[in-house]
């Protein structure tokens, strides 16, 4: 199969700090997505990355540019040991792991930990929203890291503060110099070219009337690879045209409608987006997809069309937590863990964490079995102010928000929107044709299957910085055929 179209945007609103707090309303659905992360380290496995990674990067969108101008540290690290080419999966269980030697004092790997912990967080504030606790779920934990890092930029004193510890970073352990540096070689190691299409960036809308401080401009621009853009916030219609297209460009018309109207008193938008392309390393035979049923719970089923692969995979049966763990490559740097609970998600979810992420990872193992995988897509919505509200990020939607070092007015977030979503099916991009599906049940060519029947949990890495791209659960692969 080849799955994939992952995407996802965050946006920040900043406004003058008249209008404190109506945006509360919308968080509605967050889903929950939870956690992932910590770990990888074990990641391991091998997998194969070969990466050797083809410096060129640029498709980057956002970035395009700069590779060099690596700061310093041009790449390398990462790459993980050039993890060989796929079969190998596993071994290698070495690496990483062992949180000593990964203090890498900069590189993309400084602050793996701290991103895949905030992730995890986050999935679990999104997930314990009441009403996603049936829903699907897909978020992007490194786009909103990669945002709200952005903002603190030209946060000050306590908004600073928080900002910073929300996202997981102790002042005593890593300095914010080393987070940015860290942040930027993510980027620019995210935008090497490889075989799949990552796109990964920011970007600052602002009205022609806001001067921001040039330092502000400067350091989006050297850490976040971001553009900046300003525009006459007057003509509402014009100026929302013009992000919306700027955000549909780069996820590949993905997302098209990311504001729906402009808010009189925003003074600027920080957009980070996300966009993910791959195909599947071994793909799955449209002719082997087949009517079947997935069981939503213990009394409700709903027909999907379930692809089948059969061969060696990357699996793990965790004993202790009642979990099987599958995990698929895209290419050898991209990969997604899928993750099936036998007694329902919610224990699961009690139980997760980085370790457990880390250890999965470093336990997969290549085993010959039938895998079958519902096609699915999601497409999520979140505004995130109550969550990270509960996160303790709360003075950045405060009167008292400290953000002179973007600005002597006084500012104020008003909203932070994550809209994303995702494709998964046999070949791999988004589906166009559709398939002629033979109905025949097949004898099983192995002793152990490995069906994703029921609700499950996924992980989208990146190898190299050991990055949670995407993460988000299926609780019913038909939920969005039937809201449109």
């Amino acid at each position: 199969m080849r799955l994939l179209l992952g995407l996802c945007t965050v946006l920040m609103m900043l406004c003058t700090s008249v209008l404190n707090d109506r945006s509360a309303g919308g968080h509605h659905q967050r889903e929950a997505h939870q956690q992932e992360d910590g770990h990888w380290h074990g990641r391991g496995h091998g997998h194969g990355h070969g990466h050797g990674h083809r410096e060129g990067h640029e498709h980057g969108r956002g970035h395009r540019h700069r590779k060099g101008h690596g700061r310093g540290h041009e790449h390398r690290h990462g790459h993980h040991n050039g993890h060989h080419g796929q079969g190998h999966h596993h071994h290698h269980h070495h690496h990483h792991h062992h949180h000593h030697h990964e203090r890498h004092r900069n590189g993309s790997l400084l602050i793996f930990r701290q991103n895949a912990e905030f992730a995890l967080h986050l999935y679990k504030c999104i997930v314990s929203q009441p009403d996603s606790q049936w829903k699907n779920v897909l978020f992007s934990p490194l786009s909103v890291s990669l945002a709200l890092a952005a903002l603190s930029l030209g946060a000050k004193g306590e908004t600073h503060r928080q900002l910073f510890s929300g996202l997981g970073f102790n002042e005593t352990e890593i300095t914010v110099e080393e987070v940015n540096e860290a942040f930027h070689q993510i980027l620019l190691d995210l935008s090497q070219k490889t075989d799949v299409d990552l796109s990964v960036g920011s970007a600052l809308f602002m009205n022609d009337t806001f001067q921001p401080q040039p330092e502000f401009l400067e350091s989006m621009k050297r850490y976040y690879h971001s553009e900046a853009f300003t525009a006459d916030f007057t003509k509402t219609t014009g100026t929302t045209d013009l992000i919306n297209k700027y955000v549909n460009d780069k996820t590949d018309g993905k997302i098209n409608k990311l504001i729906q109207n402009l808010d009189p008193n925003t003074v600027m938008y920080l957009i980070s987006y996300m966009y993910f392309k791959g195909k599947w390393e071994i793909p799955f035979d449209p002719e082997d997809t087949q009517e079947s049923f997935f069981h939503v719970n213990k009394t409700h089923k709903v027909p999907v069309q379930m692809m089948k692969n059969s061969g060696s995979f990357l699996v793990y049966h965790d004993k202790k937590e009642s979990t099987h763990v599958l995990q698929l490559y895209y290419n050898e740097s991209v990969s997604m863990m899928l993750i099936l609970p036998e007694h329902g998600l919610k224990a699961l979810e009690k139980v997760l964490s980085g370790d457990l992420l880390s250890k999965w990872r470093r336990s997969l193992k290549k085993k010959e079995c039938d895998v079958y995988i519902p096609k699915f897509s999601i497409e999520a919505s979140y505004d995130l102010k109550d969550i990270l509200t509960g996160m303790g990020i709360t003075d950045i939607f405060s009167a008292g928000a400290d953000f002179t070092g973007i600005s002597d007015s006084p500012l104020v977030v008003s909203q932070v929107i994550q809209k994303a979503n995702i494709d998964v099916d046999e070949s791999g991009s988004t589906a166009t044709a559709a398939t002629g599906v033979k109905i025949m049940f097949y004898s099983p060519r192995f002793p152990f299957t490995l069906n994703f029947n029921h609700p499950f949990k996924f992980i989208i890495s990146n190898h190299k910085t050991r990055s949670i791209l995407f993460m988000g659960k299926v609780v019913n692969p038909t939920e969005n055929q039937t809201n449109k």
